[in-house]
């Protein structure tokens, strides 16, 4: 038995109706998305620090499938705000290690750009020093952490 060229086309079109109609599971965990606000000030060479990067890093290491990264940004004022799921929303629960990059922000591309101004000093959680622990529906407050560029 033979198909014809139009019921070729016709068989290959429902075959991929009913591909695109089965349900799709999400590679992103279904999560309870709740957070916690966090804040506080970072300081370079006593001077407050503008788009500066912070990276949560969650303190039970960096291969947990789907475990969130929440990034905060400094202001002009060096005052941090952490965004995890949508802007300025928080941090979940749970242990974290902080870096730090600051590099320059290019407004035209809405990216960071060159080297970092802190030499990498900052940006590796294994030996980062500064820590944050979040608990569940109670802000926290980190104070003043001072950097250097030197």
């Amino acid at each position: 038995m033979t198909i014809s060229p139009l019921h070729g086309t016709a068989l290959a079109f429902l075959a991929l109706l009913i591909v695109s109609c089965t349900k799709q599971e999400s590679a992103l965990p279904a999560a309870p998305r709740s957070t916690s606000p966090a804040t506080g000030q970072v300081l370079v060479d006593g001077q407050p620090a503008p788009k500066l990067l912070v990276t949560c890093h969650d303190n039970r290491g960096t291969d947990i499938p789907n475990a969130p990264r929440p990034v905060g940004l400094t202001g002009e004022d060096g005052k941090i705000e952490f965004s995890t799921w949508q802007k300025a929303d928080g941090i979940p629960a749970g242990e974290y290690v902080l870096t730090f990059t600051w590099r320059e922000w290019d407004p035209y591309w809405n990216r960071f750009h060159g080297t970092d101004r802190l030499k990498d000093r900052y940006a590796d959680p294994a030996t980062s020093t500064v820590k944050l622990s979040v608990k569940k529906d109670a802000p926290t407050e980190l104070g003043t952490i001072e950097l250097s560029t030197e």
